[in-house]
C-alpha cells in the first residue's frame, strides 16, 4: 500500500495534472472538509479541482510529512497568485477521509533575506518525535497563548532562523513581535487555541487559532527541533472567513 505521503502528493499533485486517479484517494463517503471556503465532500472536491484546472496551476511539494493517521505538507502553488501552504489530511483504510489547510500569497523576504519556503527540509531525529512534539506542545500552550514570554528562551534558540515575511531572525525578534500591541492595546499576534500538534522528527506541525492585525484567522506554525530547542520557523496566516460565507458546516479546525 502507498504511503500517506504518496498518497498526500498523489491528490495534489492532480491539480495540476488534472490525472482523474487522484480523486481515487479520497473516500468520498467520509470525507471532511475544513476549508470554510470548499463544499462538503467529493462534490466540493470536484468543484475546487474544476475551477482550479482553469488557472494553469502549478503545484511544488516543498516538505512532506507522515504523523499516524495524518500526513501534512509545505506546498507552493501558484493558482493566478504564488501562495505557501499547508496542507493536512487524516486517512482511514488508505484513503482521504479529512482535509484541513492554511494558505498565504507569498511575500517578499523577510528583514533577515528569508523567504516564506526556504530552509531545512531534511527530515531527522525520529526517534525524537514525541519528545519534539511535546517541546512544541508546550511551547505553543505557555508561550504563545499565555504569552509567558519569559519562558522564550527555554524553548527557542538564541540564533532563531525566521521564516515569517514579517519578522526575523533571532530570539530578540520573536520576542519583539510576540510583545508587540495594537492602538487598543490587544496583542499584534495573538493565540488562542492550539488544535492539533502534528510531528515527524525534528519539525512539528502547530495547527492554531487567534488573531494577527485584529483579524480572525488560522494561525499555522512549522517548527524544526535542533538539540532540545526550536532552531527554525514558517508560517502562515489565513484570515477566516465569517460564518456567514462558509460553504461547509465543519468549521476551519
Amino acid at each position: 500500500m502507498p504511503t500517506k505521503k504518496a498518497l498526500l502528493q498523489k491528490l495534489l499533485k492532480g491539480i495540476e495534472t488534472g490525472d482523474p486517479e487522484a480523486a481515487t484517494v479520497v473516500n468520498e463517503a467520509k470525507y471532511i472538509q475544513h476549508n470554510p471556503r470548499t463544499a462538503e465532500g467529493s462534490p466540493g472536491l470536484a468543484e475546487l479541482f474544476a475551477r482550479l484546472a482553469k488557472t494553469n496551476p502549478k503545484v511544488v511539494f516543498v516538505r512532506v510529512f507522515e504523523d499516524g493517521d495524518f500526513a501534512f505538507a509545505h506546498n507552493e502553488y501558484d493558482f493566478n497568485g504564488v501562495e505557501a501552504a499547508f496542507e493536512v489530511f487524516r486517512f482511514e483504510d488508505g484513503k482521504a477521509v479529512e482535509h484541513w489547510d492554511n494558505l498565504q500569497m507569498i511575500e517578499p523576504p523577510n528583514g533577515s533575506g528569508r523567504t516564506m519556503l526556504d530552509g531545512a527540509t531534511a527530515i531527522a531525529d525520529l526517534d525524537r518525535t514525541e519528545t519534539n512534539r511535546a517541546l512544541v506542545a508546550a511551547f505553543a500552550e505557555k508561550v504563545l497563548v499565555a504569552r509567558q514570554l519569559d519562558l522564550l528562551e527555554t524553548f527557542v534558540a538564541g540564533d532563531l532562523i525566521q521564516h515569517d515575511p514579517q519578522g526575523a531572525d533571532g530570539l530578540s525578534a520573536l520576542r519583539g513581535a510576540l510583545a508587540a500591541l495594537r492602538p487598543d492595546g490587544t496583542p499584534q499576534i495573538a493565540y488562542q487555541t492550539v488544535h492539533r500538534v502534528l510531528a515527524e522528527g525534528n519539525f512539528v506541525l502547530c495547527m492554531s487559532e487567534g488573531h494577527r492585525d485584529g483579524r480572525h484567522a488560522g494561525l499555522y506554525d512549522l517548527f524544526r527541533v535542533a538539540e532540545g530547542r526550536i532552531a527554525e520557523q514558517w508560517t502562515t496566516v489565513t484570515p477566516i472567513a465569517p460564518r456567514s460565507e462558509w460553504k461547509n458546516n465543519n468549521g476551519k479546525f
